[in-house]
C-alpha cells in the first residue's frame, strides 16, 4: 500500500464579517487550508482561494489588485510591510483576512 503525498498548505484565517463569504455566519473565525503548491505567492493563493467563493471574490479584488474592505496579513504582519502580493509562500506561513472597519 502507498501513501499519498503530504501536500503543504498555507492555512487562511478568515475572520469577523469576512466568514460569510466563506460559508460562514459574518462571525468568528474560520480557517481554510490552502495547498501550497511550488512557486506560490500570496496573490496566487488568495487568487485560489477566492476563485471558489465568488462573494469572497468580489469583496477581496478590485481588478487584478486587492480592493480597501478586507485587510490582508501575512503572519500577523499587514500586507505591505514584509510581504506584498506577489511574495512566494513558505510552508509554515500564514494568511489571515481581516475585516476593514470604516466610520466617521
Amino acid at each position: 500500500m502507498t501513501r499519498g503525498a503530504v501536500t503543504a498548505t498555507v492555512p487562511v484565517e478568515v475572520a469577523s464579517w469576512v466568514t460569510r463569504f466563506v460559508g460562514g455566519d459574518g462571525s468568528g473565525r474560520r480557517v481554510i487550508d490552502e495547498p501550497l503548491e511550488p512557486g506560490d505567492t500570496v496573490r496566487s493563493v488568495l487568487t485560489r482561494l477566492s476563485s471558489r467563493f465568488p462573494e469572497l471574490h468580489r469583496a477581496l479584488w478590485h481588478g487584478p489588485e486587492l480592493g480597501e474592505n478586507i485587510e490582508v496579513l501575512v503572519n500577523d504582519a499587514v500586507l505591505g510591510i514584509a510581504h506584498d502580493l506577489d511574495s512566494p509562500l513558505a510552508s509554515g506561513d500564514r494568511i489571515t483576512l481581516l475585516a476593514q472597519y470604516m466610520g466617521g
